[in-house]
């Protein structure tokens, strides 16, 4: 190498770090005021719960306070045009469904912001696995039962979502085409009535999680049929997985709930944010009320976040468009 060209490599090589200097500098400093998460949940709900507890925890860590505003409804739109008029530098951060980045681009003719383009995912928080539940009084004691009634009657076995497009719509999507069957979608508005209606008898089945149908199942009122996962979860050992109640091989339903930032976020402060959110999921105490709700930890890097993303949004492509599913 030539003493011009080693030259060269050492002043790109300063500029680079120089470069970087401020960026890592800013992380370090990161949070300098108050930080806004802005959830697409309503008070009270499981994620809502979860991460009011997470909220308090990185509050602590930071040295700042962390602010939960509630934005619900409009299938996460209304958060997601709250969080669009913020600076991007980390202190209003979006607190969504993985699906408004992974099924929603499928799902609606035009959406009102660019899920690509738009955001900067910083990482999952939690997800969880859903359960297929029936009435207590129903006769299914397997999925094998519920998808053999579904042949014998096609469009006559009913489930239930508490919307077009949630993943519990998607997830028995699926499962109908995974099991080449045809079934009834019946949409509820809130997640109470649609497993009251369950329980009732008025609707065969429909997919919840723990924090969602729990109570009901708990009180007797439901039953679990199966898990729509790869294993069976500690906190409900009798219950199967669907491949093991006699349903599709590997087949699973399952939702995250993460952290996006705009897209001018330092890739540094994304960094620094998802450090301190794995390290915060490590936590016992964190770890606990994670298994009461009934989920699971899932930090990943941002460019692994991103990566999920990508092949979430691959799969369902297919999913909405073998069920036909279509939005305004």
């Amino acid at each position: 190498m030539n003493s011009h060209s080693h030259h060269r490599r050492t002043v790109l090589g300063a500029l680079a770090a120089a470069a970087l200097a401020p960026a890592a500098s800013f992380a370090q400093q990161f949070p300098g005021k108050p930080v806004r998460l802005i959830t697409s949940f309503p008070a009270g709900s499981g994620p809502d719960a979860m991460l009011r507890f997470l909220g308090e925890r990185l509050a602590r860590a930071w040295g700042q306070s962390v602010v939960i505003d509630n934005r619900p409804g409009g299938g996460g739109f209304i958060a997601v045009a709250e969080a669009r008029k913020a600076a991007p530098d980390g202190h209003t951060l979006l607190h969504i469904d993985g699906l408004n980045f992974t099924a929603a681009p499928h799902l609606y003719k035009a959406l009102p912001y660019d899920p690509v383009n738009d955001f900067r995912p910083i990482t999952p928080l939690h997800g969880g696995y859903f359960f297929i539940a029936v009435a207590s009084a129903s006769p299914w004691r397997t999925v094998a039962d519920l998808l053999a009634a579904a042949r014998n009657q096609p469009g006559q076995v009913s489930y239930g979502s508490w919307q077009v497009g949630s993943i519990a719509h998607l997830g028995a999507a699926a499962l109908e085409t995974a099991s080449g069957t045809r079934m009834n979608h019946i949409p509820f508005r809130e997640t109470s009535q649609l497993y009251a209606a369950v329980a009732g008898g008025d609707v065969n089945w429909a997919f919840g999680s723990p924090a969602s149908a729990g109570p009901l199942q708990r009180a007797g009122k439901l039953r679990f049929l199966a898990l729509a996962a790869p294993q069976r979860l500690p906190t409900h050992p009798d219950v199967p997985t669907v491949a093991e109640s006699g349903g599709p091989a590997g087949f699973e339903t399952t939702s995250w709930v993460g952290l996006f930032g705009l897209p001018g976020l330092p890739a540094a402060v994304a960094a620094r944010i998802s450090q301190d959110v794995t390290q915060l999921m490590a936590d016992p105490e964190v770890r606990s009320k994670l298994v009461d709700f009934g989920y699971v930890a899932q930090p990943l890097s941002p460019e692994q976040t991103v990566a999920r993303i990508e092949q979430e949004r691959a799969r369902y492509a297919r999913t909405v468009r073998d069920a036909g599913i279509r939005l305004e």
